[in-house]
């Protein structure tokens, strides 16, 4: 029996007034994934997660949660969904413990042991009043209140923004002993590239609001690689190599950065340049930046 997406959006827009910020997007989340969403400042991360939820409408095409258009989820399917926003939106005059309880009242599989748990080991004291905590604090409690729903969607944006190293480490272990639900989806944003590389098993790369990657880690960085090229006789003036990222001669040969890397293209530029063509696999953070130079 085929399993059903998570997450459907096909050919999804959406433009501010004469602007488009997302234009033709096409995908599927599936059960077990664990998207990490990359993109530049003002590349539309936050707005596509919004579209994906149905926060916003889209200017064209369409997207669905669990088989339901994002803009008419039932209450049934939302209880499915948990999130975690930039901007907390915890209600200040509440105690934490005022808080976790209100939430826990529209969630019937709340898990109360595991909430627990997380302010102990988070330090977040329940009797604390939200107005009073610091924004990493807020942070912390948002993520508790997602974790708690037990949700078979998670999306979260830029979870880690306001969080000290500690507190990173901590909210990383627990999204990987989430995330190991092999019928739970995860995506989320993230400037911190190491964390998108550690527990995303497929990233999204936005740029130009469009998506310029969406695939699995690996099949990425088998594609964007770093060449070496060694030719005795010296390189050719011109040199036609097929997704040309950047390229930088040295005495005897060139450093070229490539994408959509196969062997085939390996061999015929070795013949083009009478020479030796040595592939080398990038890191995430290094692929990021040659896909934006």
């Amino acid at each position: 029996m085929m399993t059903s997406p998570t997450i459907h959006a096909a050919h999804l827009g959406k433009a501010f007034g004469s602007r488009d910020v997302l234009r033709d997007l096409s995908f599927e989340v599936m059960p077990g994934d664990v998207v990490g969403v990359l993109g530049k400042n003002g590349a539309g991360k936050t707005t596509l997660l919004e579209l994906m939820l149905g926060f916003t409408p889209p200017t064209t095409g369409e997207v669905s949660v669990f088989g339901h258009p994002s803009r008419r989820m039932p209450g049934t399917v939302k209880l499915r969904v948990g999130f975690v926003p930039q901007q907390d939106e915890l209600l200040d005059p509440l105690s934490v413990r005022d808080q976790l309880n209100l939430v826990a009242s529209f969630y019937p599989d709340w898990d109360g042991a595991l909430v627990e748990r997380l302010c102990d080991e988070w330090h977040i004291d329940p009797r604390a009043r939200i107005r009073s905590m610091s924004m990493g604090e807020r942070q912390k409690l948002s993520i508790v209140l997602a974790f708690g729903q037990r949700p078979q969607l998670l999306v979260l944006d830029e979870p880690v923004a306001s969080l000290d190293p500690l507190a990173r480490r901590q909210f990383l272990e627990q999204l990987v002993e989430l995330s190991a639900d092999a019928q739970r989806a995860v995506v989320f944003s993230s400037h911190i590239v190491s964390d998108i590389e550690r527990l995303a098993n497929r990233i999204w790369i936005l740029k130009e609001g469009r998506l310029d990657w969406q695939g699995d880690l690996d099949s990425l960085k088998e594609s964007i690689v770093r060449l070496h090229l060694q030719c005795a006789g010296g390189l050719p003036e011109r040199l036609a190599i097929p997704g040309l990222l950047s390229l930088r001669r040295l005495e005897g040969g060139a450093v070229a950065v490539v994408r959509d890397w196969t062997q085939a293209a390996q061999h015929e530029l070795e013949r083009q340049i009478h020479g030796c063509v040595q592939a080398e696999s990038l890191g995430l953070e290094e692929i990021f930046l040659e896909l934006h130079r």
